[in-house]
């Protein structure tokens, strides 16, 4: 939970945006990669809120090595072409 919250943190600082959720993680033979959820740009109604997921990769001591944004949706739309964390 730890590497979680440092990850976060880290991406945060990082783009000026607060993660607002962790939607996978898995351990690598460097490390950790994560999919990290980000509002990018806050809307009203808040389900028209543009959000990005991140893929966000971590060394085996939990220090962010590298970030990118892999996609961008609005809030309130679901992703017909994902399943599962990944």
């Amino acid at each position: 939970m730890e590497v979680l919250r440092q990850a976060r943190g880290q991406l945060a600082e990082l783009t000026g945006m607060e993660a607002e959720s962790v939607s996978s993680f898995e351990q690598t033979e460097e490390g950790w990669q994560l999919e990290v959820e980000v509002l990018e740009l806050e809307r009203v109604p808040d389900t028209m809120s543009l959000m990005a997921s991140y893929q966000v990769e971590l060394d085996s001591q939990g220090q962010l090595t590298g970030y990118r944004r892999v996609r961008r949706y609005e809030r309130g739309r679901s992703d017909a072409r994902r399943s599962g964390g990944r």
